[in-house]
């Protein structure tokens, strides 16, 4: 019995049938299908977030010139906020409000008698201590629950203040995961901001999308993007601004670095404003490279193409002794790692470089083209869950719609292994032999640690201390632990880093739980003498 079917077969018959969809062994030469993107198992420990978490927490709250407003109880506003890390600055132009954590604070007195007044007053206040040019609303649970109009409180208050308020209805318990939030936050994005500014387009313009600038990892994608000398309009949402998002259709080029999160907008705007999308990965040397190449490539300039490869030299030479070093300190490592609906995949590519093993990988939230590539999304069937977040239908602007290439260019970069509106999904990298798990839970954490012993677990804060406490070192990709920037060449450097730290840290081999070593609880059985 393999290790996949040692754990599956300690569930009950009902649960297993479930199970053994979302758990597959990839094996040479066999198509692989896995389940995805369906309802948890009501009483398992899931990794999962709610709908509310992947809009606010994930896509709209690192936009840095709005203030988010969670209209619910303040335990849901500071989830979404001191969790992630999504660093961000301001400038001459543009303020900062990521540090603050907006919320009407609902009591059970607002869930009886309605909390609409009390977000009106919330608004009030934030127009008068901060005056921003907008402000988001994001609703949880109670609130759809109970019927508040947010958006017609939203409706009221822009006529009222004259600028820019957006809301969303986002409640949690909508759809099955984060996921369903992003396509709500993408939605909104699109409708009501997105084409709205008057900027001039600029040459080598792009959009980078799906970026949160966690631990500074957009700062160091702009850093090297901006050596070459393309002119980011906007990143959506890291370090970004309601300001620069408004003129993102004046860009030529979207990069998408998280799909999952994010492709929503990316084929919107294709439609809409003619804007090609190439799917990207700044994390991990080669792909770096082959992501800087195939966006020069788009461009088919050929002086832009040197100073790609020049920087692409530079910036290698800066780093190779440290990754020299680091890849003989890791080399023959095993790790395991499961995150959210991209980053899974990003890393395997960047572990692989420094010669470890990924032995288990798995998606929190990630749906069936995360794993086997968007040539399966005409097959995915669409079950009620799914029906329940909005697919809206954009149409082409006249006014702003244009094209880089000819249809016939297009089919030649496409030939040419340009990845435009592509996506191969994890399958692509992962190696044979590996065990995929999606929706990964305690239990099955713990089982597959004992079963496959990796080195290293990479995963979330909710499993962290569970893999901690059995004696194996773990990195939060969701935050990064307070380190990062581990996107580009010098996140490259850094990651071999900490994660080369954790491995040779010696006090994991001396966690043990008391209960091994000694008693906690000492009894007679009683009745027989």
């Amino acid at each position: 019995m393999d290790s996949r079917d040692k754990v599956l077969d300690k569930y009950s018959s009902k649960i297993y049938k479930n199970r053994k969809e979302h758990v597959i062994e990839i094996e040479a030469g066999e198509p692989q299908v896995i389940a995805a993107d369906t309802r948890a198992i009501p009483g398992i420990m899931t990794n999962r977030g709610c709908c509310y978490a992947g809009c606010k927490g994930v896509v709209i709250g690192p936009l840095k010139d709005v203030v988010n407003i969670v209209h619910g109880p303040i335990g849901c506003a500071y989830y979404t906020w001191g969790t992630r890390r999504n660093k961000a600055k301001s400038d001459e132009n543009t303020k900062d409000f990521t540090q603050y954590s907006f919320c009407t604070d609902m009591q059970e007195t607002d869930i009886v008698f309605g909390g609409e007044k009390k977000l009106r007053q919330a608004i009030k206040e934030a127009m008068e201590i901060f005056n921003p040019e907008c402000i988001m609303i994001s609703s949880t649970c109670p609130v759809g629950l109970i019927g508040d109009d947010i958006h017609a409180v939203a409706a009221e208050a822009e006529k009222q203040y004259g600028i820019k308020v957006l809301a969303f209805s986002c409640e949690g318990y909508k759809g099955v995961s984060q996921s369903g939030g992003h396509h709500i936050a993408n939605n909104g994005l699109m409708k009501y901001i997105i084409g709205t500014g008057d900027a001039e387009p600029q040459k080598y313009s792009i959009n980078l999308l799906g970026e949160y600038n966690i631990g500074g990892d957009g700062w160091e994608v702009e850093r090297i993007l901006k050596r070459i000398g393309y002119h980011v309009v906007s990143v959506m949402t890291g370090d970004g601004s309601y300001d620069h998002m408004k003129n993102a259709h004046t860009a030529d080029l979207n990069l998408v670095q998280c799909h999952r999160s994010i492709n929503y907008i990316a084929e919107m705007m294709k439609t809409k404003y003619g804007i090609d999308w190439i799917k990207v990965n700044f994390i991990g040397l080669e792909s770096i490279k082959q992501s800087l190449l195939d966006i020069a490539a788009y461009f088919n300039d050929p002086e832009l193409l040197a100073r790609t490869e020049a920087v692409i030299a530079e910036e290698e030479e800066e780093i190779a002794v440290g990754m020299a070093y680091y890849k003989s300190m890791l080399d023959g490592k095993k790790a395991a790692i499961y995150v959210g609906g991209s980053r899974t995949h990003h890393y395997i590519n960047l572990l692989k470089y420094l010669g470890v093993d990924v032995i288990l990988a798995g998606y929190e939230f990630g749906h069936r083209d995360d794993y086997e590539g968007r040539d399966v999304i005409p097959s995915i069937k669409i079950d009620a869950d799914s029906k329940n977040i909005e697919s809206i239908t954009v149409t082409k602007d006249e006014a702003n719609y244009k094209t880089f290439h000819t249809p016939e260019k297009i089919e030649a970069l496409k030939a040419a292994g340009v990845p435009l509106e592509k996506y191969d999904g994890l399958w692509a990298d992962i190696a044979e032999g590996a065990i995929i798990t999606d929706d990964f839970n305690h239990f099955e954490t713990e089982e597959f640690l004992k079963l496959l012993k990796p080195d290293i677990f990479f995963s979330g804060i909710k499993d962290k201390f569970i893999v901690q406490k059995s004696g194996v070192p773990s990195r939060q990709l969701h935050s990064y632990d307070y380190s990062g920037p581990y996107a580009g060449f010098r996140g490259a450097l850094n990651f071999a880093k900490d994660i080369t730290m954790a491995t040779y840290t010696p006090v994991w081999n001396m966690v043990q739980a008391p209960w091994k070593s000694e008693p906690t609880l000492v009894g007679s059985l009683g009745g027989m003498e």
